[in-house]
């Protein structure tokens, strides 16, 4: 299955709402994924751009975006950004595919 960085920040709101009540997003994080029939890998709070991070596994990119799609809809977050994951491996038989096309750079 296919590996998924997500980046996220909450509103101003939603931090607040978290202040008075603290809760372990992780358990709400693996619902998600779980029903979509993925896994939830990691989750991580981070100071600097985005508030926070997910690894997350997923049968494939509609059921990543489906997921995506349910929590960004649900209006506590700023922003979420998805970067779809390529093991070695993947990226090796990407580079043995990348020597049969025959690339012209424009202008050439």
């Amino acid at each position: 299955m296919p590996f998924y960085l997500t980046k996220f920040s909450y509103t101003p709101e939603t931090w607040a709402r978290l202040m008075q009540k603290p809760e372990d997003r992780r358990a709400a994080a693996s619902r998600y994924i779980e029903s979509v029939g993925g896994r939830l890998h990691g989750f991580w709070y981070a100071f600097g751009d985005h508030d926070a991070y997910n690894l997350w596994e997923a049968p494939d990119n509609v059921s990543m975006a489906a997921v995506a799609v349910a929590i960004s809809a649900g209006g506590a977050l700023s922003e979420f950004k998805t970067t779809v994951l390529l093991t070695v491996e993947e990226t090796l038989a990407a580079l043995d595919k990348a020597k049969a096309i025959e690339y012209r750079p424009p202008g050439s």
